[in-house]
């Protein structure tokens, strides 16, 4: 397990690369055998210093080379003569098998007067400092007639002349073409350009990262133990595990403590797979594509919005939200009359039905936020955190069940705790707000009313928590005023945001805050046209309403003073990728992709006056004096 969360976070490092690498070029070819079959023939070309791995790669390691052929029948098995090395690799900690500089494959068909037939590779690439995420290539090619030997190296000749001589060509399109196939695509009658969330592998939720979804998730695990339909289940579950033991001792002759730590352990590893199982559930029915293109979706941001604007009503006490009573009914029959690990599954069934009620808020929010980031297996980690933290007190209370004693009785705290998680869900639901907002222009939430929102949130949650305080006991009482204290502090922290204040601690929540000073272009040519009118040279910024750490970079480094001054000597054109009026966004992701290269947010590239890039481009770093050296000017 720990080699393939390894393997997980080397891809997710990969995808948030400003660049795109593909550092494996395949190509594909076809020889005819006889009338009937096919020589299939891949040939991948490997940059200096990347390699890529064999077919014959053990469990636990990157993914293998594996050849597809549609629903053409196979002959034998797929074989090269290219030379294989190998190697001991401590990120994955096993010996593993690869090519370099080049690998020919070749793969026996039958082709049964088939014209055309669809060869593809998936295939994992590393060098020495990193690994692409698994790629799939899919080229197509016609099957050649059966000719005889001297004839079919002629035509083979040709065809590669062709394939050299058509991807030559394919190179040669210029900055301007593509800025002019660009403006062609937004005319009303062409089909506008909608890339696909495959090729926008940055997404624009690049800032959120498996690491950052898990620990959310183990957090809100946390949180849920605390709520009314949790704490109180877990002496009665540990009191029945223990009670279960001294059973089967007296049956069995089983040793009760033994048991009782064994079952615990068996609940615990059930919960986990029952909400790993929903994570994966949300990518199978959604898909990966769908999750990637949902963080600035304006429908997906609004129901996201509406989601956790019922939770939190629900947690303020005004409904309940539940589940079918016989649901859990039928659980907790089907744990009585089974045995084993499935009787097991069947009570942790049980509890997260039962539980839902207080649960499914917490787990409706970190659902969104895993969606609106950038990696298929980001709910399913979350789910991994969450059922981790959740089944944690159950384990240690069952091989410790004197600390049973020692546990806070059930009462009006919890209703205090769903309150106070009310607020933060109201507070966190006005960000999907703003993404929507600011996607398609509506204006009805700039920046200073989603602070003055938030103001009244946090200062309404430290009245609340004021509210009857001398009524709890002492410990209670240094609790409520510690988050007192924190609420009103972060209230007044907030107040100087109405007047323009950067406010960067929720600068990855707010609406950016306008640029001052200088003026800004959100026009690509115009942009460029008013830079070489003017001899001045161009900073161009592709970012995202959507993207949580341009909101960081506008917070942290493009607000400094000293970056500020050194900006004024430049044109600065913003280019956001996910507007959503008349086609802008589109127009936008396809300069980035097709001239820079690129696509991932944030993004900076210097340009000269006359459009020509004048240094490498600059990714994300929250460190002013890195962004001044990169400046040229």
């Amino acid at each position: 397990m720990r080699k393939f969360i390894t393997c997980l976070f080397i891809a997710l490092a990969t995808l948030t690369q400003a660049q795109i690498l593909e550092p494996i070029h395949w190509k594909v070819s076809a020889k005819a055998l006889t009338d009937s079959t096919t020589d299939v023939i891949m040939t991948a070309t490997i940059d200096e210093g990347w390699h890529l791995y064999t077919q014959d790669i053990p469990d636990g390691g990157p993914v293998p080379t594996q050849f597809s052929y549609g629903e053409l029948s196979l002959i034998g098995q797929t074989t090269t003569s290219a030379k294989v090395y190998s190697a001991y690799d401590e990120n994955f900690e096993m010996d593993l098998t690869f090519y370099e500089t080049k690998a020919v494959f070749h793969q026996t068909v039958l082709t049964r007067g088939a014209k055309e037939l669809t060869a593809s590779v998936t295939f994992m690439a590393c060098n020495d400092q990193m690994c692409l995420a698994p790629a799939t290539v899919e080229k197509k090619v016609n099957v050649p007639a059966f000719v005889s030997e001297s004839d079919d190296k002629a035509a083979e000749a040709a065809a590669e002349e062709a394939a050299e001589g058509s991807q030559l060509a394919d190179n040669q399109q210029s900055n301007e073409e593509v800025v002019n196939q660009v403006a062609d695509d937004q005319q009303p009658n062409n089909e506008a350009v909608n890339p696909s969330a495959d090729e926008v592998v940055g997404s624009l939720e690049s800032g959120v990262s498996l690491w950052k979804i898990f620990i959310l998730g183990l957090l809100g695990g946390l949180l849920a133990i605390f709520t009314p339909c949790v704490w109180p289940i877990i002496p009665m579950t540990v009191s029945f595990f223990l009670k279960r033991a001294e059973k089967a001792e007296k049956e069995k002759g089983v040793q009760a403590s033994k048991q009782g730590i064994r079952d615990a352990i068996l609940y615990g590893i059930a919960i986990i797979i029952i909400y790993v199982g929903l994570g994966l559930l949300v990518t199978v029915i959604f898909g990966a594509s769908a999750l990637n293109s949902l963080s600035t979706s304006a429908v997906a941001n609004l129901i996201f919005f509406a989601i956790l604007v019922i939770f939190a009503l629900s947690f303020f006490g005004l409904f309940e939200i539940t589940l079918p009573a016989s649901w859990s009914n039928a659980m907790n029959s089907k744990s009585s009359s089974t045995t084993g690990f499935l009787s097991i599954l069947f009570m942790a069934f049980t509890l997260v039905l039962v539980s839902f009620s207080c649960t499914g808020p917490i787990i409706g929010t970190l659902l969104v936020e895993a969606a609106s980031g950038e990696s298929w297996v980001a709910p399913a980690i979350g789910m991994f955190g969450f059922a981790f933290a959740l089944a944690l007190p159950f384990s240690l209370f069952a091989m410790f069940p004197s600390a049973l004693k020692k546990m806070p009785k059930s009462g009006g705290w919890m209703h205090s705790f769903k309150v106070i998680l009310a607020f933060i869900e109201l507070a966190l639901s006005l960000k999907f707000l703003s993404v929507a907002d600011m996607a398609y222009g509506w204006g009805i939430l700039p920046r200073w009313l989603f602070l003055l929102l938030w103001i009244i949130i946090f200062f309404a949650m430290g009245v609340f928590l004021v509210w009857k305080i001398w009524e709890v006991n002492k410990v209670r009482m240094a609790l409520r005023i510690i988050l007192i204290a924190l609420s009103w502090g972060f209230t007044a922290y907030l107040v100087p945001g109405l007047w323009g204040a950067p406010v960067k601690a929720v600068s990855a929540f707010a609406p950016p805050m306008p640029i001052e000073d200088r003026e800004v272009f959100y026009d690509y040519e115009e942009g460029l046209a008013y830079a070489k009118q003017e001899g001045k040279p161009v900073l161009l910024d592709f970012t995202g309403y959507g993207c949580v750490n341009c909101r960081k970079m506008e917070a942290y480094v493009l607000s400094d003073e000293t970056v500020k001054e050194r900006l004024k000597a430049y044109v600065l054109i913003e280019l956001y990728v996910d507007d959503k009026n008349d086609g802008i966004g589109e127009k936008n992701s396809k300069i980035q992709r097709e001239i820079y290269g690129a696509n991932a947010q944030p993004y900076y590239i210097q340009l000269d006056k006359n459009g020509q890039k004048i240094s490498q481009p600059y990714a994300f770093s929250i460190d002013p004096q890195a962004f001044l050296d990169w400046l040229q000017y």
